[in-house]
């Protein structure tokens, strides 16, 4: 019997393409009508999968057997499996590091040293540190970040935290995005990271400057008058000491010694774990349940904190937020929204929706100044519509890859281009996974705080000058056509 061979595949249409893209910014638009700020703990994941069967409906109407789409999404969620331990471990980090009192420990001390007139550079220029140091900016802003509520403007405040974490983790050889980028396209990941300077600290020096002359015009509110009294509830239910930082330092190293960031970071909660059966007993103690036994109630109690994060009664509601979370429970959300972001972008691009969009532009991108800034629409373009970062490096760099070689661009061109569109603007979208877990950890909209992201609007801004200007645009010899 002859055996069945797969239906021609029919070419898709616009309309086609307008399709799920349709389907997505209405339901994205109705959970955050219905749901508010919770629209990323559940009610965008099933906008993203509602999308995707839209999306797969089309390619089984094209001719795509239902194999070769769910394939598809399975290489596509590939992609966030690197990503997702990271992020699961993350979580544990957190918890085990507020247990130990690394973080309580960061904030007390950034409390002693940080003037309110330059404390938003200050947060600015530390995050960004830490962040290139460690590869995460997520980690970044959930460890260093979350003293956002100080006493100054917390939306300018977490500006601050998302320019300096963002800048930190575009440069890190350590970052998910940065090894991202440069192999989506072939280039060199150390290359990659050398064009990405002319771009990155012109715009990060800008937004430095506008922070210490915001600084400058921030007089302390009442709120703080409250630095007195936050830094007595550390002392109260910590204790502080700059071995406490060891932790941290643990971590840094580690980066530095170029050591892989999910067993790295795994490391760093470990090592927070131990500090805090060391260092903190007194408040292990008051937690405990001693029916078991004391030492098992201490172990039961830091086994806890790897998977639900730790928790804090301190008498004030603020700090009781500002010290509790982590835990790999917390990041599920997250997780959960990663994986229908990639599972939709992975479906729109089998089935060639994304591609028609693309070529549409291609139409009017003749010079390279249009070609590059139309590639940044695209990966904002993308981080909006796919709610993912890693889909606006992806999908772009896939589909514009053979272009820039036509035109004779060197692969770092655009590897440098998907950072400054998609990796730069993700945090600024609530429902990008970025901006739900900014939002998290931040406990502030990031339509809120994207007005005060200076590095983040401006680095985007920037290379699409340095485009249009001819400025650091690396070129080789064409590719010819077929």
């Amino acid at each position: 019997m002859k055996p069945l061979e797969d239906k021609p595949i029919k070419p898709a249409s616009f309309f086609d393409a307008l399709i799920p893209i349709s389907v997505l910014i209405c339901l994205l638009g109705a959970a955050v009508y219905l749901f508010g700020d919770n629209s990323s703990s559940g009610p965008n994941q099933i906008a993203l999968l509602f999308a995707t069967f839209a999306a797969a409906l089309i390619g089984l109407k094209n001719g795509y057997t239902w194999k070769k789409l769910e394939q598809a999404m399975i290489e596509g969620i590939t992609l966030s499996l690197g990503a997702i331990l990271i992020l699961l471990m993350v979580g544990a980090l957190i918890g085990t590091w507020l247990l130990s009192g690394t973080v309580p420990t960061l904030i007390y001390y950034g409390l002693q040293v940080i003037n309110p007139s330059w404390f938003y550079a200050a947060s600015c220029l530390i995050c960004g540190i830490v962040a290139m140091s460690i590869g995460s900016s997520w980690t970044t802003a959930a460890t260093i970040g979350v003293a956002t509520g100080l006493g100054l403007e917390q939306t300018v405040t977490a500006g601050a935290v998302i320019s300096g974490a963002y800048f930190g983790d575009k440069l890190s050889p350590l970052s998910e995005t940065t090894n991202l980028a440069p192999a989506v396209v072939g280039a060199d990941l150390f290359e990659h990271i050398q064009h990405m300077l002319w771009t990155t600290v012109p715009s990060f020096v800008i937004a430095l400057i506008i922070f210490i002359f915001m600084g400058f015009n921030a007089t302390a509110s009442s709120e703080a008058g409250r630095i007195d009294e936050i830094t007595a509830i550390l002392q109260q239910n910590f204790n502080i000491g700059f071995e406490m930082l060891i932790p941290l330092i643990v971590l840094l190293v580690l980066a530095i010694k170029k050591m892989p960031a999910f067993p790295a970071i795994s490391i760093g909660a470990v090592v927070g774990a131990v500090w805090a059966m060391l260092f903190q007993s007194d408040l292990i103690a008051s937690q405990i349940d001693v029916s078991q036994g004391q030492l098992v109630g201490y172990f039961k109690l830091v086994w806890t904190t790897f998977f639900d994060g730790f928790s804090i009664s301190t008498g004030d509601d603020k700090m009781d937020s500002l010290l509790s979370g982590g835990g790999m429970a917390g990041m599920l959300t997250t997780t959960w929204l990663i994986m229908t972001a990639l599972m939709f972008g992975a479906i729109m691009e089998k089935t060639g929706l994304l591609d028609i969009f693309v070529k549409s532009i291609l139409k009017i991108a003749k010079s390279t100044g249009s070609l590059i800034a139309a590639t940044i629409a695209t990966c904002i373009g993308t981080n909006v519509i796919a709610a993912d970062q890693y889909i606006a490096i992806v999908v772009p760099g896939r589909m514009f890859k053979d272009e820039y070689e036509k035109r004779g661009l060197k692969p770092v061109n655009l590897s440098r281009t998907l950072e400054d569109g998609g990796t730069i603007t993700s945090p600024l979208i609530p429902w990008n996974t970025c901006g739900a877990y900014m939002q998290s950890v931040l406990l502030i909209n990031p339509f809120d705080y994207a007005l005060y992201a200076f590095f983040n609007l401006i680095n985007p801004v920037l290379a699409v000058v340095y485009a249009y200007l001819g400025i650091k645009i690396l070129r080789i010899k064409p590719k010819q056509s077929a």
